[in-house]
């Protein structure tokens, strides 16, 4: 254990730490915008949404690592090419979630508020979003553990993080050191699925929140 605690006190440990951290928050970010535009874009067309979960499920299929190293031509190594290969890892869960959760909003719903006279952008935010918010939370929630694992691989790329420590540990044989990378990294998936979790329910309207409590009741 002290050998373990050794390497949290190490002055590289921050630096790396505080760049896993930037990398993952900065993925997640543009890969939810990102993924947000192309699910409202895609939402009224049945054609449309339909590819766009196809890719999106394409995307999840393909390794975290093939992405990285695919993106070498692009943008080279370091920072820039880890982060923009992440940002691709982190589209797909809150695409495919997002146009999942806009889709399954009730047409008759939808069909009352034009009726009422709202407009299209009023329906999407006051109706739609409020109701899909917890598929797309769970899509957000999903992504943001994905790219804080696979930042773990951007050492490989130049990239930093805390992945720097597990390879690090194999090539000296130390095991302690792989370790302490590995748990660092494991805190920060932890810290993220609880977090998202809380934020899951927190924007989850309480009548859907009662509605699934008495189904799960049933």
């Amino acid at each position: 254990m002290d050998r373990i605690l050794d390497v949290f006190q190490r002055r590289d440990f921050i630096a790396n730490f505080i760049i896993h951290i930037e990398l993952s928050v900065l993925a997640t970010l543009f890969g939810l915008v990102i993924a947000m535009l192309v699910a409202i874009l895609v939402n009224r067309s049945d054609t449309a949404s339909t590819i766009a979960i196809n890719i999106g499920n394409i995307g999840r299929a393909v390794p975290s690592l093939c992405i990285l190293v695919l993106m070498l031509p692009i943008a080279g190594l370091g920072f820039d090419n880890a982060l923009f290969a992440l940002t691709l890892l982190a589209i797909s869960p809150i695409l495919i979630n997002a146009v999942v959760g806009l889709r399954q909003v009730n047409a008759q719903i939808i069909d009352a508020a034009r009726g009422m006279g709202l407009s299209g952008r009023q329906i999407l935010s006051g109706i739609q979003l409020p109701i899909a918010a917890p598929i797309i939370f769970a899509g957000i929630r999903t992504s943001a553990v994905q790219v804080v694992a696979s930042a773990t691989l951007a050492t490989f790329i130049g990239g930093g993080g805390l992945g720097d420590y597990i390879v690090e540990g194999f090539q000296r044989g130390d095991i302690y050191i792989s370790l302490a990378g590995a748990l660092a990294v494991a805190f920060l998936a932890i810290i993220t699925e609880v977090g998202f979790g809380t934020l899951q329910r927190t924007f989850t309207p309480k009548g859907l929140r009662l509605a699934q409590a008495r189904a799960r009741a049933k």
